[in-house]
């Protein structure tokens, strides 16, 4: 069965593609949870005009994510935590505490899902934080970490 897509669907498609579908997926699934409706005629139209709106917020989206990058690549972002004598946090840096000082620090709103760190941050110094805002743009946040 045809059907357009009026959602983003993960490993499927965007909103506004037309694809073919198990009739079984898109009767039991997809239709009835608003994710796609039957392909009509019409229908194209209607796919043409949310693939230019979904490519037109894509681009604003991906501007905007740039602009975060070229502000934040070159800053150092401070958190002050406790931590023992060898250095040792008590507890860990989380994205949140990154999101929390990058806010304070730069004025700049990122959201916690958007970094990710590959190991808790448990020990003072300068560590890399991966921010991934857009599917194109993805950078690096040096955070240094201070005891308290």
């Amino acid at each position: 069965m045809k059907v357009l897509l009026r959602a983003d669907v993960s490993g499927l498609g965007k909103r506004g593609d037309v694809l073919d579908v198990a009739d079984g997926y898109a009767r039991n699934y997809l239709v009835p949870k608003g994710l796609a409706m039957q392909a009509t005629p019409g229908g194209a139209r209607q796919a043409e005009a949310m693939r230019r709106a979904r490519d037109l917020r894509d681009a604003t989206d991906r501007a905007h994510a740039e602009e975060i990058a070229r502000r934040l690549v070159p800053a150092v972002i401070t958190i002050e935590a406790k931590a023992g004598g060898e250095g040792r946090l008590f507890g860990s840096v989380t994205p949140a505490d990154v999101v929390e000082a990058v806010e304070d620090q730069t004025g700049l709103v990122v959201d916690r899902k958007d970094l990710s760190l590959d190991e808790p941050i448990k020990t003072v110094g300068t560590h890399q934080v991966t921010a991934r805002l857009h599917a194109d743009v993805q950078f690096q946040i040096t955070v240094e970490v201070v005891g308290a």
